[in-house]
C-alpha cells in the first residue's frame, strides 16, 4: 500500500492528523487531505516533510498573516 499518515507538528511534537492519506490537494487557503475511504480534512498548513519510505507526511500550521 502506498498511503501515508499525516502528522501535525506542534511544539516539537507530532500529533496524528489523518491516517491512510491517499491524496494531498493544495488549496488557496491550505491543504485538502483525502484518505483511502474518501474522508476529507482541510487544514491551513504547509508540508514540512514527506518521508515516503516511512509513509509519513509532516505538516505545520501556517502562521496568520497580518
Amino acid at each position: 500500500m502506498c498511503e501515508a499518515n499525516a502528522y501535525l507538528r506542534k511544539d516539537g511534537r507530532e500529533e496524528l492528523f489523518l491516517e491512510n492519506v491517499d491524496r494531498v490537494i493544495p488549496q488557496e487557503d491550505g491543504l485538502l487531505l483525502e484518505d483511502i475511504f474518501g474522508r476529507r480534512k482541510m487544514i491551513k498548513a504547509r508540508i514540512v516533510e514527506l518521508a515516503l519510505v516511512d509513509h509519513r507526511i509532516i505538516l505545520e500550521k501556517m502562521e496568520k498573516e497580518e
